[in-house]
């Protein structure tokens, strides 16, 4: 969603009326995330949320979006900030479904940021399995803060149990769905 709304920004100069008017109802549904944020809704409550506030706005949007793409030239900017969100519909409509999910991609953009400035050094890992293997470690990290969990206690957690794990239970073992074991007593 942020990147169809860079597009609309672009669009202000070519047709300043039809952007404002995606713009607004897009403020409108991060409107509805940053409410659901205050009010600490839960997965449920937020996907109800969605279904019953979102879900009109984006019913009425792509109306819209429909209609100008009759309208307006393709090769102009509004004529790309629709085609290029019509392109994206299925997929930017998704995060209604689940309330796991989140309306953009900003926070996995922010947390891989490092990654892609890095990107020159990572040409020099060794190997081809080495640099595979630092890109599992970099993901898991990356969800590892995303989840807030310490990753040298996950790490030294999973290390210790996984020797004893069976194929099945592997999940268990990814950062966002670990739980800290318990501490033993102390003395």
């Amino acid at each position: 969603m942020a990147h169809v709304r860079r597009y609309f920004e672009k669009a202000l100069e070519n047709d300043r009326a039809l952007a404002e008017y995606a713009l607004q109802l897009i403020q409108a549904l991060y409107a509805l995330e940053r409410t659901a944020q205050q009010q600490h809704l839960d997965v449920v409550q937020r996907q109800a949320l969605r279904e019953s506030k979102a879900l009109p706005l984006l019913k009425e949007w792509k109306t819209w979006l429909d209609q100008q793409q009759q309208n307006v030239l393709p090769k102009s900017s509004i004529g790309k900030a629709v085609h290029y969100t019509l392109n994206l519909w299925p997929r930017l409509v998704r995060y209604v479904e689940d309330g796991n999910y989140c309306i953009d991609n900003n926070l996995i953009e922010n947390t891989i940021r490092p990654l892609a400035l890095g990107r020159k050094n990572y040409l020099f890992a060794g190997s081809h399995d080495a640099a595979q293997r630092a890109a599992m470690f970099y993901s898991f990290f990356g969800t590892c803060k995303i989840n807030q969990v310490e990753p040298y206690a996950w790490l030294k957690s999973v290390l210790e149990q996984l020797p004893e794990a069976k194929v099945n239970d592997l999940e268990r073992f990814l950062p966002n769905k670990w739980t800290h074991p318990p501490q033993a007593p102390l003395g």
